[in-house]
């Protein structure tokens, strides 16, 4: 009888992200179900392009198989920390594999290079509890989703009575909404919203990046009153679910209830175009945008921040929540909006 043939020992490599590896990587996370949008490589280039953050995107591969990721993003700055997390800028992160081996070994690499950079934690941005041991946040941030009818009727018949109402005034006002091919009109209710809410504002650029790296998966909604614009988000697409992640209007929005008829009209879209699960996104407990969205009947789900401390002393308490921050937020309200939209993605990239 003939002996066995020894077979290799094929063992784990952890490699960065680059471009030829860029299909591969995507193709994982579509199929990989502890993955999400955030997982994505276009994250890789958003980090980097529009923001000038050194991203290290890491994966593990036993042969030409890939059996886990770690987007990871090296924030520098004076104001908030050195850090690097999973993933600035993003809802979730933290390690996505297939098996304990791959997660392992991402997760010594990712610790190794957060003391080589010398940072002052590492973040992980995760959906489930994965560090009992580390210092964590469970209480400041949720995310809200829920699966969607196929049938817009009993999407809206699902909506609690008294936010039901808001959406048919937006209805009976004759708003319309349609699909943007540019960021313009977008930018403009967007950054009326966030100047009301005394945050720094994105750039413009950022947006347009955002469609460039993820294409048809990054649509923007646009809704309109007589041509006037009242309101716009911008949302990605992701398997069967769709998730509103920038949106926002100006003082006309509220008079007709533009924001509540604008996420109604994605949630009636996405439903005809097949889509499943309605993502609300991450908001911190306590704020407006909490009860917003809990007043549609989503609940809220806690999202596990956790740090494996590096030269930290504790976990950095950088939200606008924290009462140090509160006198800059009320100057930042009373400041002119043009020059909000010019020194506020000076401030932005840093925050992450």
């Amino acid at each position: 009888m003939n002996a066995p043939i020894p077979m290799p020992d094929v063992s784990l490599t952890v490699k960065l992200l680059d471009a030829a590896a860029a299909a591969r990587w995507d193709a994982f996370v579509a199929a990989c179900p502890h993955a999400s949008f955030f997982h994505r490589a276009g994250w890789k280039a958003v980090l980097e392009r529009a923001f000038g953050h050194r991203a290290y995107f890491l994966y593990a591969e036993r042969g030409s198989v890939i059996e886990g990721v770690l987007p990871l993003g090296h924030v520098r700055s004076r104001l908030f920390g050195h850090y690097l997390s999973s993933t600035p800028f993003c809802v979730t992160g933290g390690v996505a594999a297939i098996t304990p081996a791959a997660a392992s070994v991402l997760e010594a690499r990712a610790e190794a290079l957060a003391r080589e950079l010398n940072v002052d934690y590492l973040e992980y941005r995760n959906s489930v509890p994965c560090h009992p041991d580390w210092p964590r946040k469970d209480d400041l941030y949720v995310n809200f989703r829920k699966e969607i009818h196929p049938d817009p009727d009993t999407n809206l018949a699902a909506i609690p009575r008294k936010q039901r109402a808001m959406v048919r005034k937006g209805i009976d006002a004759g708003l319309r909404s349609e699909i943007d091919d540019g960021v313009e009109r977008f930018y403009d209710a967007y950054s009326r919203s966030v100047h009301k809410l005394g945050t720094p504002v994105f750039a413009k650029r950022y947006f347009e990046i955002l469609r460039e790296e993820f294409g048809a998966d990054c649509e923007i909604l646009t809704v309109t009153l007589n041509e006037r614009v009242i309101s716009g988000v911008l949302s990605f697409y992701f398997r069967d679910e769709v998730l509103p992640y920038y949106g926002g209007g100006g003082d006309a929005a509220r008079e007709v209830k533009g924001n509540d008829f604008m996420y109604w009209e994605l949630m009636r879209r996405s439903a005809e175009r097949g889509i499943r699960v309605f993502d609300y996104g991450r908001s911190k407990v306590g704020t407006g945008s909490y009860s917003f969205k809990k007043n549609w009947g989503f609940r809220p789900e806690p999202l596990h921040y956790e740090y494996r401390l590096i030269k930290a002393p504790g976990v950095p308490d950088v939200n606008p929540l924290n009462p140090k921050y509160r006198l800059f937020i009320e100057l930042w309200k009373r400041l002119p909006l043009g020059l909000t939209q010019l020194i506020g993605p000076h401030l932005v990239r840093n925050l992450g």
